[in-house]
């Protein structure tokens, strides 16, 4: 007999050096609950996605066949000695990718699927005639339907008849819900121009320029002012007919003449000529600047074709059933074997208990205000990472490494249970989840506890603690343990009192009603910090980021008020500077040096020097994206890709640059900081490879730049490297360099608008952040941030607490004033939750 297998307990991580961890050598239970926590840039992402992630779908990868593996986009072989035990991973990420056009919620999270099922199945369908029919067995059993009115036979539709994204899409708009037609007023952006000046923009940008010839051939005037064309040459150039014309066309580059037959396309035809073209994005950006977008004058903005709409089911049609909030629906749903002949009342409640279950993990996500019909491009990063959790569950898979990023991203402390459960349902089925979050409440759940730092950067890389929850959080050396714990200091700055909020005056603004949200009437401090607050789908944004921005930004452009504000009234402010965080940069070119402006001013400064002025060498040769001294052979970039055919591309450090961006010559320029030995010589690529802290100390002799990496290091980031590219940035640390131009002036008259700043922060780096904005508001700066993080909440002058609900049952103000007061106001759920965070002693 053979000794029984048994399942080892733990992943083996042994000499990781991903980014910045230094040799991690850790052991990761399987099966369990594990939190993964650490200060910002500590290095939690690169051991749990750049490793463990990165090395379970890697595996599974190479199990399958090269024909398969070479259709994937496959994941590189991490740095790493060696990882053992590692099931096959999946990775539900910070930032899921936003989905195409024809993506919507009910799609992406298959309840539509259901509910088309639904009125397949259960509908009281249409005959050709116009009859409705009562549900019939004989939809299930795939027989004719016969009307029971005029006794027409007709086919049964499948649930394929009401996909959108097939059978059933309205032919107008091809199940998308829009449409797009030519805006004419784009055509002739300037009349003053002749047509041989290019007034035709079409022509300039997605036709041949000889329209211009054939135009003339057709007897318009091509070398006058637009504006001066009668109403009949005007007429030809934006909707003449597709004739063909015999012209002499000469090549305005070589000077070449010829003769040749073309057939003319207008303005109008050459833009809808361009749209039938496009096959993608790119393609759609050089045209959609000459189209208007409106809503499906057919289907309603419904996607749905006509038949498709007269089913009905329990009263209302599947377009009508698509617009009603997910938590609705399911109401909704519940009664329809209520309604059913008694021979298809058990097929309902099988199809009706699917729907149920897929909407019911939804629901516990706090997803329940959203509509089927929601675009699922307009979903927030937070939605769109429930929805992929749900998906996640619903599968039941056994024996995944579930890697979950910044789950709570967007969360309400509401809806923190729900999470939770649904990550306990997946260890239910026997798969294991690493969780990598900040949010206390969450952190407190785990059963065990991994903690990297102790610093960010080169500070951090290692494993402070890895060990049971209870037995972590008793460590010393922990740095969220008293943050979970309650022994942490809650409120760190001096917040101002109820009297005084309002002492340097206010903004008052007034709305109209907008999607789900009431007509508001709302105050808010002029020099202070506002925290707008309330649950998913509450009206936040569209508070604050659809009605104040937009006004505010109309009284600086003196332009009328847009919609929906009806009215606002100000103390001073006159600016809004809204900073969200959306990632920096679109490549690698883009780094923290270029960013913050620091570099110009060094490559001045090392152009200065003695040497460099001999050798002829301006500013502009010491950038590495277009200088002389930029390396040949990544071009400035610091990688370079190799291609190894049916494997995947593998990016690794240039080997002639060494990844400094710059030629082995640029290295003999050195420059030596006031006061400083010749052993302390510096290149700027050996600056670059700096920290910002370091950077400070060796330019502490220039005070431009130095004021600038002060500043960095006073917004907590002085861990990264100058020359990191942004595009690697997390979102909070995006938005605290997007700051670093605003800190050190005089901000009175703005209002500063950030997005849910503390998105990756560990508790720590949110006191930072708080530590900047009072920055900002001692230089008369007024700042409102939309937020769920109870830390950033409690430290607020004043709170506007939206809700009570999401969707229709949120969108009005449900409490205002400082945190205390809306702590003890009965109907705000945020103040349920806040006051239990203000019961922990003050620092």
């Amino acid at each position: 007999m053979t000794a029984r297998s048994v399942a080892p307990p733990a992943i083996t991580v042994r000499g990781a050096r991903v980014h910045n961890l230094k040799d991690v050598t850790v052991e990761v239970p399987l099966g369990r609950l594990v939190a993964v926590a650490g200060v910002s840039g500590s290095g939690k992402s690169s051991l749990a996605l750049g490793v463990l992630y990165a090395e379970g779908a890697r595996r599974y990868l190479e199990s399958l066949s090269t024909y398969t593996r070479r259709r994937l986009t496959q994941a590189t072989r991490p740095a790493v000695d060696e990882v053992l035990h590692v099931p096959a991973a999946l990775a539900l990420h910070q930032r899921p990718p936003v989905p195409g056009v024809r993506s919507t919620f009910g799609t992406s999270t298959e309840v539509l699927s259901s509910l088309r099922l639904v009125y397949s199945r259960l509908g009281h369908h249409t005959c050709p005639q116009g009859h409705v029919n009562e549900p019939t067995t004989n939809v299930a059993l795939e027989r004719p339907l016969r009307c029971t009115t005029c006794g027409t036979q007709f086919s049964p539709p499948s649930a394929e008849s009401f996909a959108f994204n097939s059978e059933g899409a309205c032919p107008r708009c091809e199940g998308t819900g829009v449409v797009r037609t030519v805006d004419e007023s784009t055509l002739v952006p300037d009349d003053s121009l002749t047509i041989d000046e290019g007034a035709v923009a079409p022509w300039q940008n997605l036709m041949w320029s000889l329209m211009k010839d054939i135009v003339r051939e057709m007897d318009v005037r091509t070398d006058v002012p637009f504006r001066e064309l009668t109403a009949r040459e005007r007429d030809i150039v934006l909707h003449g007919p597709a004739e063909k014309r015999h012209i002499l066309y000469v090549n305005d580059k070589t000077g070449v003449a010829a003769e040749m037959d073309f057939t003319y396309y207008s303005a109008v035809h050459t833009v809808e000529n361009a749209l039938a073209k496009v096959k993608d994005e790119r393609g759609m950006r050089r045209v959609e600047k000459f189209l208007h977008e409106a809503s499906c004058p057919d289907c309603g903005g419904s996607r749905l074709s006509e038949l498709a709409r007269s089913t009905m089911v329990r009263g209302i049609s599947l377009d009508q059933a698509c617009v009603m909030p997910l938590g609705d629906l399911v109401e909704w749903a519940a009664g329809i074997p209520g309604t059913m002949p008694d021979d298809l009342t058990a097929m309902a409640r099988q199809i009706v208990d699917e729907l149920t279950v897929t909407a019911t993990r939804l629901l516990d996500l706090g997803l329940g205000y959203l509509s089927l019909d929601r675009a699922s491009s307009t979903l927030s990063t937070g939605e769109r990472q429930r929805v992929q959790l749900a998906r996640a569950v619903r599968n039941r898979t056994t024996g995944v490494l579930y890697v979950l990023d910044e789950p709570s991203i967007g969360l309400h402390p509401a809806n923190v249970a729900g999470l939770l459960a649904v990550m306990r349902d997946l260890l239910a089925d026997g798969n294991s989840v690493l969780v990598v979050d900040h949010d206390a409440a969450l952190l407190a759940q785990a059963d065990w506890l991994l903690e990297i730092g102790p610093g960010s950067g080169a500070q951090g890389g290692q494993v402070v603690i890895c060990a049971p929850l209870e037995q972590a959080l008793a460590d010393p050396a922990s740095q969220v343990a008293g943050f979970l714990t309650g022994t942490e200091d809650v409120l760190v700055r001096d917040t101002a009192a109820p009297e005084e909020v309002f002492d340097h005056g206010r903004v008052r603004l007034e709305t109209a009603p907008v999607h789900t949200v009431r007509a508001l009437d709302v105050e808010l401090p002029e020099q202070r910090l506002t925290a707008v607050t309330g649950v998913s789908g509450s009206g936040k944004t569209t508070l604050v980021l659809e009605a104040l921005v937009p006004a505010l930004a109309s009284l600086a452009g003196d332009e009328p008020l847009p919609r929906p504000a009806t009215s606002i009234e100000t103390g001073g402010t006159r600016r809004v500077v809204v900073v969200d965080s959306t990632p920096i940069g679109a490549n690698v070119r883009s780094t923290v040096a270029t960013y913050s402006g620091v570099l110009d001013s060094l490559r001045r400064t090392w152009a200065a020097l003695p040497q460099a002025r001999q050798a002829g060498l301006k500013a502009g040769d010491f950038s590495y994206n277009t200088g002389s001294l930029r390396c040949p052979t990544c071009d400035g970039t610091g990688q370079v890709v190799l291609d190894v055919q049916f494997l995947p591309d593998v990016e690794i450090v240039c080997p002639a640059c060494e990844g400094s961006r710059y030629r082995v010559q640029a290295l003999e320029y050195r420059r030596v900081r006031r006061g400083g030995s010749q052993a302390e010589a510096t290149s700027l690529p050996s600056l670059l490879a700096m920290t910002v802290e370091q950077a400070c100390e060796a330019v502490s002799d220039l005070p431009s730049a130095r004021r600038r990496l002060e500043l960095l290091v006073e917004l907590g980031l002085g861990y990264l490297r100058l020359g990191e590219a942004t595009t690697t940035l997390s979102g909070g640390e995006a938005q605290r360099l997007k700051l670093a131009e605003d800190l050190g002036r005089d901000q009175h008259g703005t209002l500063f608008v950030l997005d849910e700043p503390s998105i990756g922060l560990h508790p720590l780096d949110v006191r930072v952040l708080l530590g900047v904005l009072d920055r900002l508001i001692e230089q008369g700066a007024s700042v409102v941030v939309i937020e769920h993080d109870l830390d950033m909440i409690a430290n607020a002058d004043w709170i506007i607490d939206m809700g009570p609900g999401g969707g229709q049952d949120g969108g009005r103000v449900v409490a205002t004033g400082t945190p205390a007061q809306v702590a003890a106001a009965p109907a705000s759920v945020t103040g349920r939750y806040l006051a239990r965070h203000l019961g922990r002693r003050r620092a």
